[in-house]
């Protein structure tokens, strides 16, 4: 089958390239890929960023969300069926969006939001995953508490802008002028022009930012939480804890809670908290997210479509900063017509 896998890590690791079709064990569902979508996560994989802690067997294909149609289910899989319609991130290890198929686990797989397309579906599942467990799960956000999110005309800042205010929180963003419109068309309260305006200037008392830059932006994010408020990061400094999300070995958690050292001192001088975070599979979240987006509380956002023979200027695009707003998607339909 077709597929991009990635041969060395770095920058020109990935390539187009002839692979076997998955095997599929007792208790996975056989998918036929439909599209998929790019995240920043398939640049921080290829580049051996976690090569450390996720331990891919060189070549192994690439991409991270799958929406397709089930062809084949295991033995002991239940509840799934050939031509089942289906969106899922497969776990890690076990990655491979960016081919005709992919065997996945049906503990990871659920069933496509009905009112999506199989394209639009491919923007869904890191990014919904992703704000499910920052605001759900991790900061275990109520009614009435106030969430700053970073970047939020990005496909993980568009998700979690519109999951917060469906959550009952008073939503602040930064973007730029030509995306403000859309930002508060998600449900963002209050927006701040980056381009225009310092955000660490003009807000305060937050019990929540989520920061998906880092740097100085993650620093002067602790200066605008409330005492006792939480800054959590997708690109910050890990720490002890996402060591223990990865199943690392302990000393490793040891040696991130060294990396993370000064922005942990930072926050306590501060009087508020740092956490980094690493999303996991999870079909039975995908399951309560594909209802808020057939109920209309959410809906993707998607920049532009690739075709599949494009996945790699799929990634350059995005890799290039050229994303005007949400996510790029690849979809396996010619001319996607």
């Amino acid at each position: 089958m077709k597929a991009f896998v990635v041969e060395k890590y770095g920058k020109d690791g990935a390539r187009a390239a002839e692979v076997p079709e998955p095997t599929v064990g007792d208790r996975d569902v056989l998918v036929r890929v439909s599209a998929a979508s790019i995240n920043p996560l398939d640049k921080m994989v290829r580049n051996g960023e976690f090569k450390q802690l996720l331990k891919y067997k060189l070549p192994f294909v690439l991409g991270h969300d799958v929406p397709g149609v089930v062809t084949r289910v295991g033995p002991a899989v239940h509840g799934l069926e050939v031509g089942d319609e289906v969106y899922t991130r497969p776990r890690d290890l076990r990655i491979g969006g960016f081919a005709e198929f992919i065997a996945i686990d049906q503990d990871d797989v659920a069933p496509k939001p009905a009112s999506l397309t199989l394209q639009e579906a491919a923007a869904v599942p890191l990014v919904a995953l992703s704000a499910w467990q920052v605001l759900v799960d991790r900061a275990h956000v109520k009614p009435g508490q106030k969430v700053l999110i970073h970047a939020g005309a990005g496909g993980l800042g568009s998700t979690v802008i519109q999951l917060a205010k469906h959550l009952g929180a008073t939503v602040a963003t930064t973007t730029d002028t030509k995306t403000e419109k859309l930002v508060r068309s998600l449900g963002a309260d209050v927006v701040v022009d980056y381009t225009k305006e310092d955000f660490s200037k003009v807000l305060s008392g937050y019990d929540l930012v989520l920061d998906s830059l880092g740097g100085a932006n993650l620093e002067k994010s602790l200066t605008v939480l409330k005492p006792g408020g939480l800054a959590i990061s997708v690109v910050g400094p890990p720490d002890a804890g996402f060591a223990k999300q990865l199943g690392a070995p302990f000393f490793l958690g040891l040696v991130m809670n060294v990396l993370s050292r000064k922005i942990r001192k930072q926050a306590k001088a501060l009087g508020v908290r740092y956490q980094s975070f690493f999303m996991q599979a999870n079909g039975s979240q995908l399951r309560k997210l594909g209802a808020l987006y057939d109920s209309g509380k959410l809906r993707p956002v998607i920049d532009s479509t690739f075709p599949f023979d494009q996945t790699l200027e799929a990634m350059a695009h995005v890799e290039q900063g050229r994303t005007k707003a949400g996510k790029v998607v690849v979809s396996m339909v010619p001319d996607n017509d």
